[in-house]
């Protein structure tokens, strides 16, 4: 017997429904509606490659690198946001564990599917990352680059954590992994002649959003593919217990941001409201455990911000 929503085994393994771990999630209108979202801002990186490329004071190869740069590091951040509506959504399993591609995927794209999207709109970070390394190879694109291959594994890696088959820290270092991808193309496109990881060694407050980061994912991955953390005044199971360390994780980025006040001004706004929609987002979880919904989008969407705003001040 094989409980709801997961499919039999069939014998053509490039078929989800070959891996007896695929859950199917539900195309709902709000789903519906944030594929045309998530379309328009993919068009839209795009047009602003383009149009970066053809406005820049840079000419030839030059001005194709500025306009790739540009265009992958708004891919890199739609990838983020792509990965919170699956797991807000409930697609985290839609093809299995089966990686990276499926017979049907660009049929499930067309449907909808995040998760389908997610892996698209990762190939095609790949392979700008290839292009911005054939043309201006040095230390951010190929550390991008770089950076994007080991992501891609990790990934496959949170499918495993999702069907219970591998540990929860590697569900936290694919986030980490995914910021560290969009930091070193935001790094490049905001300053041109500074190294990544010197830049990041010296910005104190990236340090505290990193881990921040690294423990939400733990925590995701803790719980499991539709599992609620449940309600506790004491820890007492591992999800709530990382939960906790994550939550003080997230008071440390806001006094980290406001120990460097007025430095930061919009990253430590941001930081406070982050911590509401954290326990928003937790009751949403508990509530909803299979689709907590656009919250999760949210909550990556102003870590996404407080990034900007931190390497923004560097320039």
């Amino acid at each position: 017997m094989t409980s709801s929503g997961i499919s039999e085994p069939t014998t053509d393994a490039s078929d989800p429904a070959a891996d007896p771990s695929v859950v199917e999630g539900e195309i709902t209108t709000t789903v519906r509606l944030v594929r045309l979202l998530i379309t328009a801002l993919i068009i839209a990186a795009v047009v602003a490659g383009i149009v970066r490329a053809g406005t820049t004071s840079a000419t030839g190869q030059a001005a194709v690198v500025d306009g790739l740069l540009l265009a992958e590091t708004i891919l890199a951040g739609i990838l983020i946001l792509l990965g919170s509506l699956v797991e807000g959504f409930g697609f985290g399993l839609s093809l299995g564990t089966h990686w990276p591609y499926t017979r049907n995927i660009l049929v499930l794209l067309v449907r909808g599917d995040p998760e389908a999207a997610h892996r698209i709109v990762a190939t095609l970070v790949g392979t700008i990352g290839v292009a911005l390394v054939v043309l201006a190879p040095g230390s951010a694109t190929i550390s991008g680059l770089v950076l994007v291959v080991i992501t891609a594994l990790f990934g496959m890696g949170t499918l495993f954590v999702l069907s219970g088959r591998l540990p929860s820290i590697v569900h936290g270092v694919h986030g980490l992994l995914a910021y560290g991808v969009f930091f070193s193309y935001l790094t490049k496109l905001y300053l041109p002649g500074a190294n990544v990881w010197s830049l990041l060694d010296r910005t104190v407050p990236l340090h505290a959003l990193l881990l921040a980061v690294f423990l939400g994912g733990m925590t995701t991955g803790q719980r499991g593919f539709g599992q609620p953390i449940e309600a506790f005044s004491w820890p007492r199971r591992l999800p709530q217990l990382v939960t906790v360390v994550h939550i003080f994780a997230a008071l440390a980025v806001v006094a980290t941001l406001g120990a460097w006040m007025p430095q930061y001004p919009v990253a430590f706004y941001v930081s406070v409201a982050q911590v509401s929609i954290g326990f928003l987002l937790f009751h949403a979880v508990n509530l909803r455990p299979k689709n907590p919904g656009i919250l999760v989008a949210l909550h990556q969407g102003m870590v996404l911000s407080m990034t900007l705003a931190i390497v923004a001040v560097a320039h």
